[in-house]
């Protein structure tokens, strides 16, 4: 989908263009090459966000491969032949542009995209005028622009068209109005003469065109971009499965692990053989990214639906993250599991965390089969797995116990069978009651934070800056950690607040710089401008980044103001598990043995040789818990936040919103 000068294979061949000899990405097009030189080729059917498909054949180029001559339509031919010679003004390519150009004047004299291809080829008037001579200057001129937008924009196929040779048209199906046109302009935004016209009376925006603008900027990338760096059309979100596993942050054996040899089973090269592909199956009619992946026919295996075939809604990333977590690398599994807990709603992620708990604590002998009713219920435990999970949904036996979560669970086996509280609080991972979401943050101060800080917990909308911290060191002070811990949230607080989603922003990235592209979750002034035009373009309300941060930034220190008056948000509330910032046990340390010697030997000052493994810990742990500690200060200052990590008076001041009913939360409990 969508045209592009380069691939991402990135393997280069040198072609001549009109005597000049350029590098090429191999199988890019020779059209976008030339243009590249300044080279100025006439067409009617080429748009650069589109497919291109040489309808028009006015692009025509003369090529030389082996001594043989040919035309070729230079929109859709594959640059593959080293030394490749190309004449875009040969005379026999000058003569064939002309008697076309003059084809399309005859048919289409009045529209001025014909007429300005004309004028490029000589053509000032036409022989070919006939009862087709349609003298409209908005006529349709079968460029097929609007099919591939319909298509690759939104991945319907609305448009398209029927007959053949002169009763060829452009139509719906059926010559009726389709039902599943949701009005999204993608075709008359690049309809090039305005046969199809836009009606904006609908939702009464206050400038349809600046959200057009920028709504067809993101169409164009989605259409171009994905297929080249995230597939999430194809695979949706669990596109991100193997990277994950090969960066260590996939949760495996809750969380102890971020990798693990049988992560294969279950990652995108598997998924995809399975969940339906390239259907417009967004969250809404009509999005250009279409992430929401299922799986047709799927037959279950247990429960009240067995034997039955299925739609299974899934797979997102998280699903898989969870699936790692507890251990069991099948994908039959892992779609039966998140049958069940779309079925019976219950949420996946809460769900496998502490699920993944459960098991540990199972494997650790703090509970046995006489507390689990029986089950085994080690990591990998396939049967015995959902067998608890449809107990959670019945309210029976050990389901019901489970499906109060972490915390609760923590609570119940330090006071009934006198856990070690410690132990649990370490391998416990929840954060203010909430399960954390499946992204390993142990080698990440900036995600520790992001989730421990986060208002709600851990939730998922927080998992967003392991990659600019952890792979790319993009913020490697405490300074950009607090700038990017402030930023962020607000940012992602903001796309909740107007309804939005926030994967085109942080998923797509500008290819601009094949070599050295922008780093994966990076802030694209450009994407987040779109957003800001949106919103203009709506309400006819400007907004820079300042203003749009401190909308966010009212709602954000209101709810933290919540949070400290029911109880929480203070500094002990935002301490994570020990389990997010480093290794619990000796089994963790050893696994990452090296690195974790490395960094006492570098970061720590402490030479780790001959030292036995629970003293490297415990000097790992001191040294984790201060640079914790230490992001926390910074995030809190960069907030406004006093000490305890509480909204100051001055901050509310700021924003507007110190009114005597939000004052007296900060001071119901000091």
């Amino acid at each position: 989908m969508g045209a592009t000068t380069t691939t991402g294979a990135g393997s280069k061949l040198n072609v001549i263009i009109d005597g000049q000899s350029v590098s090429v990405a191999r199988d890019s097009f020779l059209l976008p090459a030339a243009r590249a030189l300044g080279i100025q080729i006439p067409t009617l059917c080429y748009h650069k966000d589109l497919t291109p498909t040489g309808i028009c054949r006015l692009c025509v180029c003369e090529i030389e491969v082996r001594g043989k001559k040919r035309l070729v339509t230079s929109c859709n031919y594959p640059l593959r032949d080293e030394g490749l010679k190309v004449e875009t003004r040969s005379p026999r390519v000058l003569q064939h542009r002309k008697i076309l150009a003059e084809m399309y004047l005859g048919r289409w004299p009045n529209v001025p995209v014909v007429q300005g291809v004309a004028k490029a080829c000589g053509v000032t008037s036409s022989r070919f005028t006939s009862e087709l001579t349609d003298e409209n200057p908005k006529a349709c001129i079968l460029c097929g622009h609007c099919v591939r937008a319909c298509e690759e924009f939104v991945q319907e196929r609305i448009l398209d068209f029927a007959g053949r040779g002169i009763k060829r048209h452009l139509t719906m199906p059926y010559g009726e109005v389709d039902p599943h046109c949701i009005g999204c302009t993608s075709c008359a935004y690049v309809c090039p003469t305005g046969a199809i016209e836009i009606v904006d009376d609908l939702n009464r925006p206050v400038d349809p065109k600046l959200v057009r603008d920028r709504g067809m900027r993101v169409n164009a990338e989605m259409a171009t971009l994905d297929r080249l760096q995230n597939c999430m059309r194809k695979m949706g979100t669990a596109n991100i499965v193997q990277v994950m596993d090969k960066y260590d942050l996939l949760p495996c054996h809750n969380y102890k692990f971020g990798s693990h040899r049988d992560s294969f089973q279950i990652d995108q090269r598997k998924i995809v053989k399975v969940v339906t592909q390239d259907v417009p199956d967004g969250c809404w009619k009509g999005c250009s990214m279409s992430c929401a992946k299922a799986a047709d026919d799927f037959e279950l295996r247990t429960g009240p639906y067995r034997g039955q075939k299925v739609c299974v809604d899934a797979p997102e990333y998280e699903t898989a993250g969870g699936t790692a977590n507890m251990g069991c690398f099948d994908l039959d599994f892992m779609f039966e599991f998140a049958f069940y807990c779309d079925t019976y709603g219950i949420d996946i992620i809460s769900a496998t965390t502490t699920i993944a708990f459960v098991m540990e604590c199972f494997e650790a002998g703090v509970i046995n089969e006489t507390h689990t009713g029986g089950k085994k219920l080690r990591f990998g435990a396939l049967a015995e797995t959902l067998e608890l999970l449809h107990e959670m949904a019945r309210g029976e036996g050990f389901g019901v116990e489970v499906g109060q979560g972490v915390r609760w669970l923590k609570r119940k086996w330090e006071k009934e069978l006198g856990a070690d509280p410690a132990f649990l609080a370490d391998i416990g991972m929840e954060v203010k009651g909430l399960e954390v979401s499946e992204y390993m943050a142990k080698e990440s101060l900036a995600q520790q934070a992001g989730y421990s800080l986060a208002v709600k917990g851990a939730q998922h909308d927080e998992a967003w800056l392991i990659f600019m911290d952890m792979v790319n060191n993009q913020i490697p002070t405490f300074e950009d950690k607090a700038n990017a811990l402030y930023y962020f949230p607000l940012w992602r607080t903001w796309f909740g607040l107007m309804g939005l989603c926030k994967l085109p922003w942080n998923d797509i990235v500008p290819a601009d710089n094949k070599k050295h592209p922008p780093p994966v979750a990076a802030k694209i002034p450009e994407h987040v401008e779109n957003y800001l035009k949106f919103h203009e373009g709506v309400t006819g309300i400007k907004l820079d980044e300042e203003t749009m941060l401190n909308q966010s930034a009212r709602v954000h220190n209101l709810q933290r103001l919540l949070c400290y008056m029911l109880g929480g948000g203070t500094r002990d509330t935002d301490m994570p598990p020990y389990r997010m910032v480093g290794p619990v046990t000796r089994e963790e340390y050893e696994s990452r043995a090296e690195r974790y010697d490395k960094q006492l030997k570098e970061l720590v000052g402490v030479d780790p040789a001959g030292m036995p493994v629970e003293e490297k810990m415990a000097a790992l742990r001191r040294y984790r818990l201060d640079q914790y500690k230490k992001v926390v200060d910074a995030a809190y200052k960069r907030r406004g936040w006093d000490e305890n990590g509480v909204p100051r008076p001055e901050r509310l001041k700021e924003l507007g919103i110190d009114l005597p009913e939000v004052l007296a939360l900060y001071s119901a409990r000091r």
